[in-house]
């Protein structure tokens, strides 16, 4: 079976996430990370819709009811150019962090030498942050 080229770019356009609380998660977001709301074109009530920059876009969905279970190997990451504000944003936010193996408030050395941390989101969901770009 001959499969067809495909030559086009894709590019990132969202994550949603299925979330229990949606309130709860839109605010966490705002304040872990300072993204934006912005206008939910499904126009259905449960649906929020946050940018992270650059025509890049989290959905947030609080219509459907299952369990979320995730392991930590599961995660999306963001880059920072200022890693050291960040990690002061989430300790003045009191937003708990740590390393890959778990220890709160610490940081994660690549060993390539890049910084990075973890941190689950209200529903569970694991985020890294790393200082690509910068060390």
């Amino acid at each position: 079976m001959q499969t067809a080229h495909f030559e086009n770019k894709l590019v990132f356009n969202h994550l949603a996430l299925l979330v229990t609380d949606l309130d709860r998660s839109v605010a966490f977001y705002k304040r872990a990370f300072g993204f934006k709301e912005i206008v939910n074109r499904t126009e259905k009530e449960g649906i929020r819709w946050l940018s992270f920059g650059d025509d890049r876009e989290l959905h947030l969905i609080s219509i459907y009811e299952s369990e979320i279970k995730l392991h930590k190997a599961v995660h999306f990451a963001f880059t920072t150019d200022d890693f050291d504000a960040l990690i002061q944003n989430l300790e003045s936010a009191q937003i708990p962090y740590g390393d890959w193996p778990g220890n709160q408030g610490q940081i994660n050395y690549r060993a390539d030498g890049i910084k990075q941390i973890f941190l689950e989101d209200p529903d569970g969901y694991w985020l890294e942050v790393n200082s690509v770009g910068r060390l």
